[in-house]
């Protein structure tokens, strides 16, 4: 059975023992769990992989079928969740249970897969789309935060934690619960003093400075330089950062050689890659071919050697690098 998933509230979680969360929005994923199952549960809940279920199916069941004393109910989750997983689940749908909750948790299921048309179809079973938040969807969270708090905001505060925030809910929300402590005892605050306080993610705006650097879209790049202050301390982990998505690259580049898919190989590449950075990704693979790859990788060490023997003009080392990089053509 279908529902969506601000209507979760109205459904009584217990009539139901199985749920299908699938789509591209984690941090609504985590939000909807936090707030309605694992109060529910405590210190009842088993956290699997679906690799580590294939890898071992009887430890699965026996954590499901076997009843414990102590634990009346309990709640098992499955992250990672393809259709590869559908038999198991279909063995125990055979069965007879009533004190165990099982979710799984999926990125993108197509509808023709076993797993999603079951759950789908199904009337004791539950299948919940999560759709990706779009910038207003963020704005009302982000002015709901601020009502709550008794704190007015511009709209520009608003906009800036927002943009910044890159579509992800959950580091929104990371953020607010730092303004909200520093809000304690306040009845204003600034756009400076959101500045100064939020970090907004600079390990995400490192890794997405080299993404769109290898994407080479220009425009994007010269603004996260421009809005953000990386330090000399920075420069070493954002020319390691270079480093692993080059060498990311290059096994994407391999497997292309074997499968002619794009989609195919970087939906099944592990680790996996996260929803929103794979058009992102198609656009670094249509940008280097093998040749190019093996240059970016040799200019990469160069760049990390001049760094650590010019440490205190590390920045501008990196920055040089960074925008004929990205302007290069190499197709």
């Amino acid at each position: 059975m279908i529902i969506k998933s601000f209507e979760f509230k109205k459904i009584d979680i217990k009539k139901y023992n199985f749920y299908l969360f699938y789509g591209e929005n984690e941090g609504l994923k985590k939000e909807l769990i936090d707030t309605n199952f694992k109060k529910l549960f405590e210190n009842r809940v088993y956290k699997y992989e679906e690799n580590s279920v294939l890898n071992n199916e009887k430890e699965f069941f026996d954590t499901i079928l076997t009843k414990s004393f102590f634990d009346s109910e309990k709640l098992i989750i499955v992250s990672g969740v393809t259709n590869k997983i559908f038999n198991i689940i279909e063995q125990i749908l055979e069965k007879e249970i009533n004190d165990v909750f099982v979710i799984l948790i999926a990125d993108k299921l197509e509808k023709k897969t076993k797993l999603r048309n079951t759950f789908e179809k199904e009337k004791n079973l539950i299948c919940i789309p999560f759709y990706t938040d779009n910038f207003q969807s963020l704005i009302y969270i982000t002015k709901d935060f601020f009502k709550k708090i008794n704190i007015p905001v511009s709209q520009e505060i608003l906009n800036v934690l927002v943009d910044r925030a890159n579509g992800d809910r959950q580091s929104l929300k990371n953020e607010m619960s730092k303004i909200e402590n520093f809000c304690r005892g306040k009845n204003k605050i600034n756009l400076d003093q959101i500045s100064k306080l939020s970090n907004l993610n600079e390990k995400n705006n490192m890794s997405q400075l080299v993404d769109v650097c290898l994407a080479k879209n220009n425009k994007k790049l010269l603004k996260i330089i421009n809005e953000n202050n990386f330090s000399k301390e920075d420069t070493i982990l954002i020319i390691r950062t270079f480093l692993s998505k080059a060498k990311r690259l290059q096994n994407l580049n391999q497997e292309i050689q074997l499968n002619s898919n794009v989609d195919n190989v970087i939906n099944s590449y592990k680790p996996p890659i996260f929803w929103k950075d794979k058009d992102l990704i198609k656009q670094q693979i249509s940008n280097y071919s093998k040749e190019n790859i093996k240059t970016l990788l040799e200019k990469i060490t160069k760049t990390e050697l001049l760094i650590k023997k010019n440490y205190n003009n590390s920045i501008n080392i990196l920055l040089d690098f960074i925008i004929n990089q990205g302007k290069r053509v190499n197709n």
